[in-house]
């Protein structure tokens, strides 16, 4: 079908007009909604649905950004003196040295820019639109105006829409007009004049469906939306700092002084001592540039987004930066049942019909790969000559919201909607019936959605003597509404006596870990009846989901890691517990089960309850009010908590959560918006390795800054205890700068770059507050410190007094044993408990390709013609290089032989 000349933006007040105007005015039918080359042709006139995108970060802001850093004004510095004192050619170094740190910096941040602006690419947003008669998932940005949208609980409304049709409909406006309560929304039209918060008969883009469903036509996508326009007048917000980033910028700076306050004294100490002036002050400011820690802010933040690339391999898309860092402090994961633990590809497998005496039932088991899918005690079953077994069947397609394709087979993924509901689907198609075909005999007139309360959904169908109404819910809400049992023409009496008989066959279904649905139906007068009296009992429909097969490993993989592992359900508590047995999170083969109508408000507990609380690993039947109380106990208890959750009520929870986990496939669009995390294949091995990637990041960082520390210190040290000696300098300025390019930034971001030691999900969880680098690894790094500059002298001393060198040989040997003794520390950067060889370190590519790289750097330094004459470096022979490569390892045979005797104390300590 063609465009109108009238286009949607040309639709005034919709919310004013009737449905049956606006899709007039739009050309489209809703009950088959728009063809494919309408869509196309309308996607090509309006674009995208999408808000424009906030700027990225330009090239220019990262480049005035680097020169910014107070390293580079030292370096500037460090160059008007040179050229003050017509020193040209170190002047001319320093400038290059400057141009160098800035491009380093640059491209780097640059790439770390780039990879994280492109990570927001990939968290496509379905809509559920019917096009050409069928009901479809498309991404939300391909809406046009003139599509069929169709929403439920939880779903997010994705452009401007005018309500075509709407049960119990209510809203969460409060992005867009600041309401605080849901709204009530209406298909009538209202006022012309109505401001945006009484447009009852109007959803927008960025609000979310709290409670009901609806179907909707699209009016306005894009910046054309409500949202649109308010996003057009407001500015992009500036990027996100992470609590790491904030600590590292404040170390980075107490360095900086510190080292400023180091080279000032070295300048006084130098100048008491009688030497140059001008190369006092080159000096101190070199050993301020090369202890500095300038890469501080962008080696994390190429760490951070290193390590959300490597969680979006594994399925995990982080939305928040900051969470990368707090994963590797999680102590507690509150998880719930269905999808995460489980494979959440429910298929019936049992139903379970009321027989023709009282307490006796029919038990029909389902295969669907068997020649006769339904059979009663090895005999096959026909539904069409089972008035139960079909009535029970025909309530289960009648009552749901998911679509199969015409051509799908017999496995759930090949529908759109709730797992539960396209099981019973299903269920249907193996008896013969198609919903389409069951909705043209018996049309769907009217719908209460299914209602968190209620735990019911019921559907009336128009029949030739009046109206059918199909009910499915939580048995123990059916049971309660039903009067009597059986078909509504021939059922019976439903007394207590048989009620109870029911629960306990609901109770044991869910023992054995099944999901359990009670199915209802009744005949009504009128279309307006009340839909949950005087029901008619039909029996259960049981539904098996098992768990994951990675799941009791993951599960294993926390216990190793010091992570609990606690399951937060909605479920019967029967199947919550079986559950937990099979997944290894509860030890029990029947563990303690904490059930929602027993748990208590934080202010009601004895310490006795609060610890019990605390130790259980399996809640059910619990609602969103109890699972905020739950974070909050375990948060006051010093755990830093990760919670995962797919509903509209599992929001609050989300955000409370130190890591809210939002689930990819099954998750409502605002379970996803509120979490720090959305797992992309709804699987809780995925959270494991997600952990395990935020301990490596954090672990990488502090690596690093250790490694460059403590190189840093050693360089201090070295011109310190020369000068108060009153030797000649071993070092001189533009030799320490450019050691200082190379020897840092190389490893360092090699050390960054790493996978990590996996031993580290063999130990507890760090504390959240625990600083970078704590009192031992100071103490380490004034060790190493010491220990490179005794190597260092020791070379200089026997280059001029063994070999008796010349000073400009002998500081060639210093020079060189002091760059290959950083390079080889590298490898002192293992953890203690990593064999010496095979380790996290050694098995890094980018540690080779560094090491190779700054090698070849370092000979340039000393053979190129015109960089050596700069550096004031000379070839060395081979005694010379000898000395050089021998001494040099020395500090790498010492960090072997305290990691090796510290890895010793940590065993015995741990057998003891």
């Amino acid at each position: 079908m063609d465009m109108p000349e009238s286009s949607p933006k040309s639709i005034e007040t919709p919310w004013a007009r009737s449905p049956e105007d606006v899709l007039s005015d739009l050309d489209v039918s809703s009950a088959d909604g728009l063809q494919d080359h309408a869509a196309e042709a309308r996607h090509g006139r309006y674009g995208p649905n999408r808000l424009k995108k906030a700027q990225s970060r330009a090239a220019g802001a990262i480049l005035l950004d680097q020169l910014k850093n107070l390293i580079i004004l030292l370096l500037s510095l460090a160059a008007m003196a040179s050229f003050i004192f017509d020193q040209y050619l170190e002047a001319a170094a320093i400038l290059v040295a400057i141009v160098l740190n800035v491009a380093i910096g640059f491209f780097t941040e640059w790439r770390a820019t780039r990879s994280m602006e492109a990570l927001q690419h990939l968290g496509r947003v379905d809509a559920r639109v019917r096009r050409g008669g069928r009901i479809r998932a498309i991404p939300s940005e391909e809406l046009v105006p003139g599509d069929i949208v169709l929403l439920e609980g939880g779903d997010m409304v994705a452009a401007d829409l005018r309500i075509l049709q709407a049960s119990r409909l209510a809203m969460d406006e409060s992005a867009l007009t600041g309401e605080s309560v849901p709204v009530d929304k209406q298909v009538d039209p209202v006022d012309a004049d109505a401001a945006t918060a009484d447009q009852r008969s109007m959803l927008f883009k960025g609000t979310a469906v709290t409670r009901g469903s609806a179907e909707g036509v699209v009016v306005a996508v894009g910046m054309d939306t409500e949202l649109g326009r308010i996003a057009s007048l407001a500015e992009a917000s500036g990027g996100e700092e992470t609590p790491l980033e904030k600590r590292l910028d404040r170390l980075g700076y107490r360095l900086i002084w510190l080292t400023l306050a180091i080279a000032a004294l070295v300048t006084v100490a130098g100048v008491l001592a009688r030497k140059d002036l001008l190369l006092m002050i080159e000096t101190a400011i070199a050993l301020a540039v090369a202890a500095a820690p300038e890469g501080l802010p962008m080696v994390a933040t190429i760490g951070l987004a290193r390590g959300m690339w490597r969680m979006l391999k594994r399925n995990a898309l982080m939305n928040r930066l900051s969470a990368v860092e707090t994963l590797g402090s999680t102590s507690v994961i509150f998880t719930d049942k269905t999808g995460t633990l489980t494979e959440n590809r429910m298929t019936v497998t049992r139903i379970l019909l009321a027989g023709d005496t009282p307490n006796s039932t029919t038990t029909i088991r389902v295969d669907p790969d068997a020649g006769d899918v339904f059979r009663n005690n090895g005999n096959a079953v026909a539904p069409s000559e089972n008035g139960t077994l079909q009535a029970a069947l025909e309530t289960g397609v009648l009552c749901n919201n998911a679509d199969l394709d015409h051509d799908a087979g017999d496995h759930d993924d090949n529908g759109v909607g709730d797992p539960l509901e396209i099981a019973l689907l299903h269920a249907g198609r193996l008896a013969g019936m198609q919903r389409d075909d069951l909705l043209t005999a018996r049309p769907e007139v009217r719908e209460e959605a299914f209602d968190r309360d209620v735990k019911m959904m019921a559907t009336f169908h128009e029949e030739a003597a009046g109206w059918r109404v199909a009910v499915k819910g939580a048995p123990e809400a059916v049971i309660a509404a039903s009067h009597r049992l059986g078909q509504p023409d021939n059922g019976r009496e439903f007394g207590p006596e048989e009620r109870r008989h029911w629960h306990d066959l609901s109770a044991d279904l869910a023992a054995e870990g099944l999901r359990v649905l009670a199915v209802a139906a009744k005949r009504a007068d009128h279309k307006e009846a009340a839909p949950y009296e005087n029901l008619n009992f039909l029996g259960l429909i049981a539904m098996a989901d098992p768990p994951r097969r990675d799941v009791p490993e993951a599960v294993a993989a926390c216990g190793r890691a010091g992570i609990d592992v606690v399951m937060v359900t909605g479920d019967h508590p029967a199947t919550a517990g079986k559950v937990a047995a099979l997944t290894g999170i509860a030890a029990q083969d029947v563990p303690q089960v904490i059930a929602g109508k027993d748990l208590k408000g934080p202010q009601e507990l004895s310490e006795e309850e609060r610890r019990t609380y605390l130790q259980n690993r399996v809640f059910a039947r619990v609602s969103p009010e109890q699972k905020l109380n739950l974070i909050r106990l375990h948060q006051a208890d010093g755990a830093v908590v990760a919670m995962t959750g797919d509903g509209v009520n599992d929001a609050p929870a989300l955000k409370k959560a130190d890591i809210g986990i939002a689930m990819g496939r099954r998750g409502t669009q605002v379970a996803r918006e509120a979490a720090d995390m959305v797992l992309q294949d709804d699987a809780f091995g995925t959270i494991v390795a997600a952990v395990a990637q935020g301990r490596s990041i954090f672990e990488n960082i502090r690596k690093f800054i250790f490694f460059l520390l403590s190189g840093n210190v050693g360089e201090i040290l070295i011109v310190g205890i020369a000068i108060l000696a009153g030797s000649p300098l071993p070092l001189l300025p533009l030799q320490i700068l450019y050691l200082n390019m190379i020897g840092d930034v190389f490893p360092a971001l090699a050390l960054a770059a790493g996978d990590g030691d996996a031993a580290r999900m063999r130990e507890p969880p760090r504390d959240a507050g625990e600083a970078i680098l704590t009192r031992d690894h100071w103490m380490g790094i004034g060790a190493y410190g010491a220990v490179i500059a005794a190597t260092v002298l020791a070379a200089f001393w026997l280059a001029l007094h063994t070999l008796a060198l010349p000073l400009e040989r002998a500081v060639t040997v210093s020079f060189l044993s002091l760059s290959f003794a950083r390079l080889w520390h590298v490898f002192n950067m293992r953890s203690a408990a990593s064999p010496w060889i095979d380790n996290e370190i050694t098995r890094n590519p980018y540690v080779w390709g560094a090491l190779a790289l700054c090698t070849a750097l370092l000979l340039m330094a000393v053979y190129l013609p015109g960089l050596s004459q700069v550096l004031k470096l000379v070839g060395p022979d081979p005694v010379e290089w000898s000395l050089i490569l021998g001494l040099s390892l020395f500090p790498l045979a010492v960090g072997q032989t305290a990691l090796t005797v510290l890895s010793g104390r940590k065993s015995a300590a741990a057998k003891h």
